[in-house]
This record gives structure tokens, C-alpha cells and sequence, in this order.
């Protein structure tokens, strides 16, 4: 299927040709971005701030606000501390380029490229398999010899990875695990995977998460312990780099509220989009996420095409590579109301029906 293009920014709805549909891709999954008390909380930012700070974070004359954000980031996330950058590839970079100087880092399977060195090897084995292997490998070396990468959420496949197994290292390791689609949604606060990660001694975090996903913010983050932040804030990630634009930084402080009225919003509509669709067996959602997987088999037209027919949009792309089957995936987020919703599923009950007749 063709791209399809539009001239504004999608919210509840996208405008394609002159015409509306509803818009279930993408992400802004808590719909911020499309609320006026948001877009007036980024209007006053501007008004205070300006577009950029005109400085870098580590020059003479600093502006507190990005202390001011580093804190409520690192409480947010349960850390010591944390740093705060234009955007969320631009933090997992400067953790997994900090965290390649603590030890060997070892991959887990499907790592999101933001995550990856230029020269990583991810495997492709069953992700029990890697980390029965890891706890082994871990095991029986020296402290501070790995350090460990992954994701905490595959939106492609709406899975939330386990981290219970890491209760089973019994040596000092460096864990650094990108959030980006859990950070905000997860956890009663929006605390993400942090409220699952096992307390361990021998273990140590870094979180990194873009702050767009969810937040609707264009910026990013790293959070973990002070002494790893200190020493992440000297690399050239951080100095060298132009500081996230201040007026995002104002409206994530300001728009707490708000975001806690979208995650719970976001919650009603998963599960009342689990109880419309619980009798479709191809349309997957095994741990709650906003990220709804459609697996009908090949049939023409496309489940996409097919909604797309019926002014629906939903993500639809080829992956890992173009010429890879593509990944349908119905996305939900705070915007959405219960017509929308029963709306695509009834039309997913129809699509069912014209395949199995």
C-alpha cells in the first residue's frame, strides 16, 4: 500500500485527500499533543523560553529548567538521577555508548537500532534461550564484565519483556533498557518498566525512553545512578550537543495532570477494545498494551486496505527490511472514543467474515 500523505498532524482523526479518517497509528499514545491545555502549556513555554536555549548544557550560563526536568525525570523513573536530551535516539545512543566503556555489552534479541553500536550483533535466537545463556555468561565471569542491552516493550509484536530473570545475576552488571513505548503507559505513575524491574544488588539500571511516545514531548532521556550520570554528562552526547528545546521541557512539568488523566483514559480503551474484538483470534493483545496485532492470513485485499476503504488508517508497514511481509497493528490512544472503537471492530468482524467465506 502506497504512503498516504497528509498537511497536518494527526489526532483522533487524519485528513487524506480532503477527507477524515480515523487514525489508529502512530503513537502520543496519552494524546497530549492534540489537547489545549497541552498546546497551550508548550504556547507559554515559548513565550518564556523562546525555540531553543541559545547555550550548551555544560556553558557558563545554564537554564534551570532542565535541572529542574532531570529531577522530576529521575523520581518519575525510580532513579538517582538522570540527564535529558533532544530526542529519545539521541539518549539511547549516549547510554549504550556510555555503557560500552563499563564492560562487553551483550544484546538481547530484537534490540531497537537507538540501542546498538555500529558494530553490534543482535541475535536472532529465542529470547529464553539468550537469557538462560546470559545468566550463564554472566555468571561465570568477573564483576563488571557485560553489559546488557534491550528493549522493555516490542510495540511491533505487543509484548512487554519479562525482567524477573535478572533476580538470577550473581555478578555486578550494567543493564541499560530503552522504554520508549512503556515509559508513561506502564505502572501506576507512568513510571514505565521501572515498577517491574527486580531490586537486585548486583544490578544496576539505565533507562533511556523517548519522551514523544507517550508524552507527546520531542526530547529524550537517560536515567540511572548518579555516578553513571555524572559520567554520561561528560561524554559528547551531552556536552556537545543542543539541548532539548526548552518550551517541551516547561510543558512536560506543567502537564502532569493531564497526562494522568490520558493514561487512565488510554486503560479504558484497551480494555473495551478487548472485549469487541475477544471473539477475532488473529487480532493479539497479550499484555494490555495500546498496540493491537492483526495476523489474518494473506488475503486480498489487506486488513489495511480493507479499513483504509472504510476511512480507518492503521499501521501497516514492511519490516525489518521493504521487502519483508508487513506488520498490520491497530493503535490506540487517549484520543479515541468508544464509537470510534467499536467502529473498527466491527469492521475487523467484517473483514473476518470476507476471509472465511
Amino acid at each position: 500500500m502506497s504512503p498516504l500523505q497528509t498537511n497536518t498532524t494527526p489526532g483522533r482523526t487524519a485528513v487524506i485527500d480532503g477527507k477524515a479518517h480515523l487514525f489508529f497509528s502512530g503513537f502520543s499514545y496519552l494524546g497530549a499533543h492534540d489537547q489545549p491545555a497541552f498546546r497551550e502549556a508548550v504556547a507559554t513555554g515559548m513565550g518564556l523560553f523562546g525555540p531553543v536555549f541559545i547555550s550548551s548544557r555544560v556553558a557558563n550560563v545554564r537554564l534551570g529548567i532542565y535541572e529542574e526536568l532531570e529531577h522530576a525525570l529521575a523520581v518519575l523513573f525510580r532513579q538517582q538521577s538522570a540527564a535529558a536530551f533532544s530526542s529519545g535516539y539521541l539518549a539511547a545512543q549516549a547510554a549504550i555508548h556510555y555503557a560500552q566503556t563499563r564492560g562487553q555489552v551483550l544484546y538481547a534479541p530484537g534490540t531497537h537500532p537507538a540501542l546498538r553500536l555500529h558494530n553490534a550483533v543482535v541475535p536472532f535466537q529465542d529470547r529464553q534461550q539468550w537469557t538462560a545463556q546470559t545468566i550463564e555468561q554472566v555468571n561465570s565471569h568477573p564483576d563488571h564484565t557485560f553489559v546488557l542491552a534491550t528493549d522493555a516493550v516490542n510495540p511491533l509484536t505487543s509484548t512487554i519483556y519479562d525482567f524477573s530473570w535478572l533476580a538470577a545475576i550473581e555478578r555486578k552488571v550494567l543493564v541499560v533498557i530503552d522504554d520508549s513505548h512503556g515509559a508513561g503507559i506502564l505502572g501506576p505513575e507512568g513510571e514505565g518498566i521501572a515498577h517491574l524491574l527486580p531490586v537486585h544488588a548486583p544490578v544496576h539500571y539505565l533507562i533511556t525512553a523517548s519522551l514523544a511516545k507517550a508524552y507527546s514531548v520531542e526530547g529524550g532521556l537517560v536515567a540511572g545512578h548518579a555516578a553513571d550520570i555524572s559520567a554520561m554528562k561528560k561524554l559528547p552526547f551531552f556536552t556537545a550537543s543542543t539541548p532539548m528545546m526548552p518550551a517541551n521541557a516547561y510543558a512536560f512539568l506543567q502537564c502532569k495532570p493531564l497526562y494522568a488523566a490520558g493514561r487512565k483514559k488510554l486503560q479504558r480503551n484497551i480494555h473495551y477494545l478487548q472485549q469487541l474484538i475477544a471473539n477475532i483470534p488473529w487480532v493479539h493483545n497479550p499484555h494490555h498494551l495500546p498496540v493491537f496485532l492483526l495476523q489474518p492470513n494473506a488475503h486480498t485485499p489487506s486488513v489495511a486496505q480493507f479499513l483504509l476503504e472504510h476511512d480507518i488508517i492503521i499501521s501497516s508497514f514492511s519490516y525489518p527490511d521493504p521487502n519483508s511481509p508487513a506488520i498490520h497493528r491497530l493503535v490506540l490512544s487517549a484520543l479515541h472514543e468508544q464509537p470510534d472503537m467499536e467502529k473498527a471492530a466491527l469492521l475487523l468482524a467484517n473483514y473476518e467474515l470476507s476471509i472465511t467465506n
